[in-house]
């Protein structure tokens, strides 16, 4: 994977420089997925690749590129939802607002913290992992190896599993086959979207739960770090609505009235690309 990512690298170089100028090349910015040590460019666990514990990625990258392209470079590299985060806060839904969290909902559920208008990463650059905030510790989702936590009800493997429970506890003639497949086979967060849309109530009964769910996460946070702002992205955010309307409900339900003021739960406005975004801006926020 290192190995590609390098390829991908020298292959943009090699592509923009020309045009660019080689002195226009401010480095390389990289979101990963998982604990970042950004001092020491050490990813540890990432739970979504298997076998890796605690990887030298900046150490490794910088010395593929300098072998193999003989291109010395900076390399700034963070947790994948700090990046987006950093994105939404410096060119996205986030550039009005001082503090807030990005909730990124897609493979997994991540976060970023923004507090005045910089990035907050903990003392040990795991902050913001709302991902693993346990919901139901005595629930039947485990995801690595923690049970009931809002990654393993909300994450797209868990939308997947909870649509197909949820269709299964009503007849047969409720089940969208048309769209989700013959015994629910084709069945994806995409799916669930589409048939919602067209006005399916189970598919609305599965995005009022996953949203429910995300605002008791949501919940925990406020009463913890009194943030009042979230945006939330990912691939599967593009439901829009189907998540936000009862994210916020459970929102406010879950906290006292005494932080009501000021809630807000927005879409993100960056897509899939917050992310690189996010990266090119922690690259070039590291020049002199």
């Amino acid at each position: 994977m290192t190995s590609q990512i390098a390829a991908l690298v020298q292959s943009f170089h090699s592509r923009f420089a020309p045009l660019l100028g080689v002195e226009r090349f401010a480095g390389l910015g990289l979101g990963a997925p998982g604990a970042v040590d950004r001092e020491k460019g050490i990813l540890s666990y990432p739970p979504n690749l298997p076998g890796w514990k605690r990887y030298p990625l900046r150490e490794r990258l910088l010395e593929i590129l300098d072998s193999r392209y003989a291109l010395r470079c900076s390399l700034e590299i963070d947790n994948d939802a700090n990046a987006a985060a950093y994105g939404e806060a410096m060119f996205g839904a986030g550039k009005g607002y001082s503090d807030f969290m990005l909730v990124t909902l897609g493979t997994g559920v991540g976060g970023g913290i923004i507090l005045a208008r910089n990035l907050y990463r903990g003392p040990n650059g795991t902050a913001g992992e709302i991902g693993y905030l346990t919901i139901d510790y005595r629930g039947e989702s485990v995801h690595a190896g923690i049970r009931g936590t809002v990654e393993s009800l909300i994450g797209k493997q868990g939308i997947v599993s909870m649509g197909k429970e949820t269709y299964r506890r009503h007849p047969r003639s409720c089940w969208n086959e048309e769209i989700h497949g013959e015994e629910l086979r084709d069945l994806s967060p995409r799916t669930l979207e589409k048939a919602a849309h067209g006005g399916d109530a189970v598919a609305r009964e599965v995005w009022d739960r996953v949203g429910s769910i995300l605002g008791v996460g949501l919940a925990g946070v406020v009463s913890l770090m009194d943030i009042r702002t979230f945006i939330i992205g990912g691939g599967i955010s593009a439901a829009d609505d189907l998540v936000l309307v009862p994210a916020f409900r459970q929102l406010k339900q879950s906290t006292l009235p005494s932080t009501h003021e000021g809630l807000a739960v927005v879409q993100a406005t960056l897509g899939n690309e917050a992310g690189v975004y996010g990266a090119a801006a922690l690259c070039f926020s590291s020049l002199p």
